[in-house]
């Protein structure tokens, strides 16, 4: 019989640096378990791995087409060939995203979208190689894991392969998204017809393999419950394990507004905290948690800061998908607010590249910067 977690036992784990159990997380996220005494302990595992920086970086966000596939019920987002606010971006248009993006001093352009069925693999191959060609020290992170599997379907090329073409014509690493809850019991539920929860672990396994980072995500606060939560921590946990080339966890509030569960509440600002805190110390062995503060808010985030979270993302220019799900936040954040959102928090603010590298900026041309060294975190 597995020994009940406590919290003064979870304190000396911490304090020991021993892996926390799944009984460990469950009673972490127990309303009676008090945020506070949550969050005091995911602050030592923080500063424990990043100090007392908060990293950001400048980015713009591409969705090339809204024209999607799939029906998920937590999706806003998408759209019918037909339907009027439907839409697909043309080579002259996503080329006027990358000018922009390079005139205001990006270092990131951050593509995902829909999956057009009238669109093929060599459309998509081609944002990538436009973008590139045009702008090479844009570092593109492109394609969730469901966009991938589509592209297997339309070309009946395997994983390893299609990572392989999207690296020759300019991709940079992949971003986390389409994890939704790993547990099928909820999967099952809110996106069943998508790249399964085998299929996202095998396309972050193989970039991992070919030297491709990722990032990961969780989208909670909707039908799922905190067993489903631990059980998505612990299984990116051991993925982790194996392949290392996980860099950031990055938490996603579930926004209703516009969707499929549209009767539901949106989570609190309390679970938000929460589930910061306790992916922190969970995730023992992923360099970085970012509060999205796209998702959470500003004032959420800037607070997550102490409960968990070393990462704020950045300026986030042209996101669309989690406003077409009701964010209010706003669209864009300088970077002047974003700075002095870290130091209102006590934090000491550090602008990065995607592969947290620090970004040195040219005094007299802001817009014009070279990456410099890597940024160092201390992994147990």
């Amino acid at each position: 019989m597995t020994a009940k977690s406590t919290l003064d036992d979870i304190r000396k784990k911490v304090a020991d640096q021993q892996r926390l159990s799944l009984e460990d997380g469950l009673f972490l996220y127990r309303n009676d378990t008090p945020l506070q005494a949550v969050g005091e302990l995911a602050n030592i595992v923080r500063e424990r791995i990043s100090g007392n920086v908060t990293y950001y970086n400048i980015n713009t966000h591409l969705n090339p087409t809204n024209i999607c596939v799939y029906r998920c019920n937590f999706c806003a987002f998408r759209a019918d060939l037909r339907e009027e606010r439907g839409y697909a971006m043309g080579d002259e248009e996503i080329l006027q995203r990358g000018q922009e993006a390079t005139d205001n001093g990006c270092t990131e352009v951050h593509i995902v979208g829909g999956l057009h069925h009238q669109k093929d693999y060599e459309w998509y191959l081609n944002i990538v190689r436009l973008l590139n060609d045009a702008f090479p020290q844009l570092h593109l992170k492109a394609w969730t894991s469901v966009e991938i599997n589509w592209f297997e379907f339309l070309t009946k090329k395997n994983v390893r392969q299609i990572l392989e073409d999207m690296v020759e014509v300019g991709l940079g690493s992949l971003p986390g998204g389409g994890a939704e809850i790993f547990h099928p019991e909820i999967r099952d539920q809110i996106c069943e017809h998508k790249a399964d929860t085998g299929k996202w672990f095998e396309t972050h396994r193989t970039a991992h393999q070919l030297g491709i980072n990722t990032n990961a995500t969780m989208l909670y606060g909707h039908i799922e419950n905190e067993f489903h939560r631990i059980d998505h921590l612990m299984r990116l946990r051991e993925q982790q394990d194996e392949t290392g080339g996980f860099q950031t966890f990055i938490p996603l509030a579930f926004h209703p507004e516009n969707t499929g569960l549209s009767h539901l509440k949106k989570p609190s600002a309390l679970l938000d905290l929460r589930t910061i805190a306790v992916s922190r110390l969970m995730l023992d062995n992923f360099p970085h948690i970012k509060a999205y503060w796209i998702m959470l808010g500003i004032g959420t985030a800037q607070t997550a800061l102490s409960y968990g979270a070393d990462d704020l993302d950045g300026t986030v220019r042209h996101e669309l998908i989690y406003h077409d799900a009701g964010a209010t936040t706003p669209e864009e954040v300088s970077v002047a607010k974003l700075e002095e959102l870290i130091r209102e928090a006590g934090r000491e603010p550090i602008e990065r590249d995607t592969l947290y590298n620090q970004v040195i900026r040219d005094p007299s041309d802001p817009s014009k910067w070279e990456a410099g060294e890597k940024l160092a975190s201390t992994l147990p």
